[in-house]
């Protein structure tokens, strides 16, 4: 997913380049919007991960 967060990017940064707003806008909202469930979805990994640590 993180992926295609960074594929958007770069399609949000060349289209700004070109002057193309409509698509820089709509492909920085896409990136926007994997990065952050990539985000949310680590850190709900990282407390299910702690939280089933077998405890010593």
């Amino acid at each position: 997913m993180l992926w295609w967060a960074l594929i958007f990017f770069i399609v949000a940064i060349v289209a700004a380049l070109f002057g193309f707003t409509g698509i820089a806008v709509g492909a920085a909202a896409v990136a926007k919007i994997l990065f952050f469930g990539f985000v949310i979805l680590f850190l709900i990994s990282l407390v299910v991960g702690l939280l089933r640590r077998p405890r010593a």
